[in-house]
């Protein structure tokens, strides 16, 4: 195995962002009942909304991502065409969008802390630096 950033390809961040989807959905999976059993209802329901809306996000920058770097690569003439920005780039401001709805009615209908949500927000930053750690941690072995 190739140690480094020159040993970094695309396939190696999308692994990684994938491996933080799982993540997050275990740290969530895990939670959740304990969050229930110790809070109540309201604030398991915001942290399955805010865990949900990170996981959404970490999955919507991964065809973000998949999708630049489909552009930057070097295409010949047997390559195939990569696929459109506009609708990458639209589903990214739907999902925006939509996540900012949904904020907004979990807040306004759900009476929970809120520091629930903002906890399943977290999650996908803690998810993300983990296995960031872990991948820099890959290198210096």
């Amino acid at each position: 195995m190739e140690t480094g950033l020159a040993g970094f390809s695309d396939k190696d961040s999308q692994q990684m962002i994938v491996r933080a989807l799982r993540l997050l959905g275990v740290i969530a999976v895990v939670a959740l009942p304990l969050v229930w059993w110790k809070l109540g209802w309201q604030a398991a329901a915001l942290l399955a909304v805010g865990a949900a809306i990170s996981a959404s996000g970490l999955w919507e920058w991964l065809r973000l991502m998949t999708a630049v770097m489909e552009r930057m690569t070097v295409s010949g003439p047997e390559a195939p065409a990569p696929r459109p920005m506009g609708g990458v780039l639209v589903g990214f401001f739907l999902r925006l969008g939509l996540a900012m709805a949904v904020l907004y009615g979990s807040l306004k209908l759900l009476d929970g802390p809120v520091y629930a949500l903002a906890a399943g927000l977290g999650l996908g930053v803690f998810s993300l630096t983990f296995e960031a750690i872990r991948l820099v941690k890959s290198w210096t072995i």
